[in-house]
């Protein structure tokens, strides 16, 4: 029987017994060890950033999430509107309206949701467990239990206008409260869900981006309606004009705070569609709506407030794809992860290797 060949250590081993007796005879290293794979790192700096690519990935959604931003916003709203129409206004017919109007929405929304997932059992795969510290798996559920009550408050509504008996009365007024509940978090969730990200100029956003979006789905479900046939609405007018008035400030807001992380949404395309966003769904129907305020004529008024609700529509569409499209600009932008600022990052120097790290004592 032949002998097995004596085993001798690499280098690395034998790199190794060194550190460990030199720590254990003078208790530190001076040696600076072996040097991993891939040596030498780069440094991070302005040019090269993170290994010469940024640290984040680009959003992967595609045309229908800002789309579907958009339709969730108004549908929300429209649901909310509808109840309070119903319950406050004792306005039927625009109750009615705005049911559909919720209808309709959450049923576009969760075909553009799962036209940008690929196929609907992805859609499906989301709502087999509930995660709350995750917008997204609460998005998920909000938006099914949504679709669900609105679903079922347009249908018992509609029975009711022919069998008004008291128990479709209860169904209704449930179903109703329940969509209307459940429409206040789907109309502005899509607002926490991108500020929740780490996309810098998004998270920077955090806190005002729920109210931010939500005003903006106020502002689209008004003018829908208002184009449906209700411009006459003084209700729906005033919501609509309060709604043009946060989106003022929002813009105002945003345009004095002078941040670099805030770039992507004043430079570039997506700058140019966030601010053409902004004008159309802030200022613009803010003054037309005020001008339709001092004018005595019924029909120039119906003008101007028709014009503020397309100009309210396409604002609130634009708003959605503007602040999409920063985020991409945003994630390429590898200088705010690292918080550079310009100034290339020094790496520390290497400190001694400390004898617990080794896992020997310190002999006396």
């Amino acid at each position: 029987m032949s002998a097995l060949p004596e085993e001798r250590p690499d280098h690395r081993e034998q790199k190794l017994v060194e550190i460990r007796r030199e720590a254990e005879q003078r208790g530190f290293v001076s040696s600076r060890g072996v040097m991993p794979s891939g040596a030498p790192i780069p440094r991070a700096s302005e040019q090269t950033g993170y290994y010469g690519m940024p640290l984040l990935k680009e959003p992967q959604w595609q045309w229908e999430i800002p789309l579907y931003f958009f339709v969730g916003g108004a549908a929300g709203s429209s649901a909310v509107i509808g109840a309070m129409a119903d319950w406050i206004g004792d306005d039927y017919e625009l109750a009615s309206h705005a049911r559909w109007l919720a209808v309709g929405g959450v049923g576009l929304s969760s075909a553009l949701l799962i036209a940008d997932l690929g196929r609907p059992s992805r859609f499906l795969n989301m709502l087999r467990v509930i995660k709350l510290q995750s917008p997204m798996s609460v998005g998920a559920w909000v938006l099914s239990a949504f679709g669900s009550m609105a679903a079922a408050t347009a249908f018992v509504k509609a029975v009711q206008k022919r069998w008004d008996w008291l128990p479709i009365r209860i169904v209704g007024n449930l179903a109703q409260f329940g969509s209307a509940t459940l429409g206040l978090p789907f109309h502005n969730y899509t607002g926490v869900l991108i500020g929740a990200t780490v996309i810098p100029a998004w998270n920077r956003n955090i806190k005002t981006l729920p109210i931010h979006f939500g005003m903006s789905g106020v502002q689209a479900a008004c003018s829908i309606l208002e184009l449906a046939g209700h411009s006459d609405k003084r209700a729906l007018n005033l919501l609509a004009l309060a709604a043009a008035g946060w989106e003022t400030y929002e813009g105002v807001h945003l345009e004095t705070r002078q941040e670099r992380v805030l770039h992507p949404l004043k430079r570039g395309a997506s700058g140019w569609i966030t601010r053409l966003g902004g004008v159309l769904s802030g200022p613009l129907p803010l003054a037309l709506r005020s001008v339709a305020a001092l004018v005595g004529t019924s029909s120039s008024q119906t003008k101007l407030r028709r014009t503020a609700a397309l100009c309210g529509i396409a604002g609130s569409l634009l708003t959605r794809y503007g602040w999409v499209q920063a985020g991409h600009s945003s994630a390429k932008d590898w200088r705010q992860p690292l918080e550079i600022g310009g100034a290339e990052i020094t790496p520390l120097a290497e400190p001694p290797v400390e004898i617990k790290d080794l896992g020997v004592e310190k002999t006396a």
